[in-house]
């Protein structure tokens, strides 16, 4: 037997809930087999992050190529990268593989809070037309539309709606963009696939617990793009099983808690605890 293959590239979140060990959850639940390569480790929990420890290029390079080498994946998710040198090498390990390759950027969080270095961000900016989906939430696409893109400290605050960001953005860097508004008014997703915008309507849930809400979407796209559904279908799909994971009302830790990101398996070994 064999089954479709999805590789993350992110950052590794102790507490599980977003970066690496989220994704390889969410490749398990949405029934492709998930491999990962470490660019960064953290120290987080639910309420903070207190460190931030980057992978050298050359580690990083030899995770990613060695487990190219023996299993090819059919679809990768680039999360976190964290350095101009690490991008680098994520471009480099990635330039000779025949998969899709979708991107969340995590350069500016939902809060606005920069968290790239200008170095990176311009690395970044070479990476993105070599992708095949990327997806920026709102203050990311914000920077990446505008005019002023050289600085995330500095950058304008267009005031554009988020179906506009997508297709400005997407004919700017010639990619697909689905641009997340979960932390706008109306938490719908846009996605600008090259031609038009598709409108993917979202839902207030009330729910605190959302940390790794990005990692999770971008991760579910790819697993589903490596099952081979088109780019439509891979994003409605990962839409729904957010929307799932996060009306299923997990509640850990003492801040922003993880999702429950098997909400949806059921089987012997997934039943309730005595």
């Amino acid at each position: 037997m064999t089954r479709p293959v999805t590789l993350s590239i992110a950052g590794l979140d102790p507490s599980g809930g977003a970066g690496l060990i989220a994704d390889i959850k969410t490749f398990l639940a949405n029934g492709v087999y998930g491999m990962g390569a470490v660019t960064c480790v953290t120290a987080q929990n639910t309420v903070k992050v207190s460190l931030v420890t980057p992978m050298t290029p050359e580690a990083l390079e030899d995770e990613i190529m060695t487990a190219i080498s023996d299993i090819r994946p059919d679809a990768v998710k680039v999360g976190m990268m964290g350095t101009a040198e690490l991008i680098r090498t994520v471009r480099g390990c990635l330039s000779g593989l025949d998969a899709p390759v979708v991107l969340d950027p995590v350069m500016i969080s939902s809060s606005g809070t920069a968290l790239l270095k200008e170095d990176a961000i311009d690395e970044l900016k070479k990476f993105i037309p070599e992708v095949n989906l990327l997806t920026p939430n709102y203050p990311e696409a914000e920077f990446l539309a505008g005019e002023n893109d050289t600085d995330t400290r500095s950058r304008e605050k267009t005031g554009k709606p988020p179906e506009q960001l997508a297709e400005l953005i997407g004919k700017k860097y010639h990619t697909a963009v689905l641009v997340k508004g979960g932390h706008l008014s109306t938490p719908d997703d846009y996605l600008y696939d090259g031609s038009s915008v598709k409108k993917y309507p979202g839902l207030h849930i009330e729910n605190p617990n959302t940390h790794g809400t990005g990692c999770t979407l971008s991760s579910a796209i790819a697993a589903n793009l490596a099952k081979g559904h088109d780019l439509s279908a891979s994003v409605r799909l990962a839409k729904e099983y957010v929307t799932t994971i996060i009306s299923a009302g997990l509640d850990l830790g003492a801040g922003h808690g993880p999702m429950d990101h098997g909400a949806a398996l059921r089987g012997d070994f997934t039943e309730e605890y005595c």
